[in-house]
């Protein structure tokens, strides 16, 4: 099954385990599963660290692409069909955050499970997406 981390999750895989739910441990771990990283990810871990709303202490942010690679998950990259549909995933008044949404357009697309513990992405199931904590 293909899954897409959401960009916490992405983190946590990455650098403090411990905070995953043993749901999505379990889910990464197996190795059936094919486990995805956007690009977005990487783009909102540098735009967030510039602003320090990201802070990593000891870790440099380019790193996070080895990360990846080093725990065998693909890459994906934002395609031009996701690019210029975005604007068919519904605006929610509660949930503007543009990576956010981005992720959950390419999982939407791609057909993916998204991991993520974002109490606000359940509202998008009506719209498509499969998610899991």
């Amino acid at each position: 099954m293909n899954y897409l981390l959401d960009t916490h999750a992405f983190i946590w895989a990455a650098l403090e385990t411990n905070k995953l739910s043993k749901n999505a441990q379990n889910i990464i771990l197996n190795g059936s599963n094919d486990i995805f990283v956007s690009t977005v990810s990487f783009w909102e871990i540098s735009l967030k660290t510039r602003i320090n709303k990201f802070l990593f202490e000891n870790i440099n942010i380019m790193d996070f692409a080895q990360y990846a690679k080093d725990m065998d998950f693909a890459i994906l990259d934002m395609k031009e069909y996701e690019a210029i549909t975005f604007h068919k995933l519904p605006l929610k008044d509660n949930h503007k955050d543009p990576f956010d949404r981005m992720l959950i357009w390419q999982a939407i697309t791609q057909n993916m499970t998204m991991i993520s513990k974002d109490k606000l992405f359940k509202q998008y199931k009506e719209n498509g997406l499969k998610i899991i904590w």
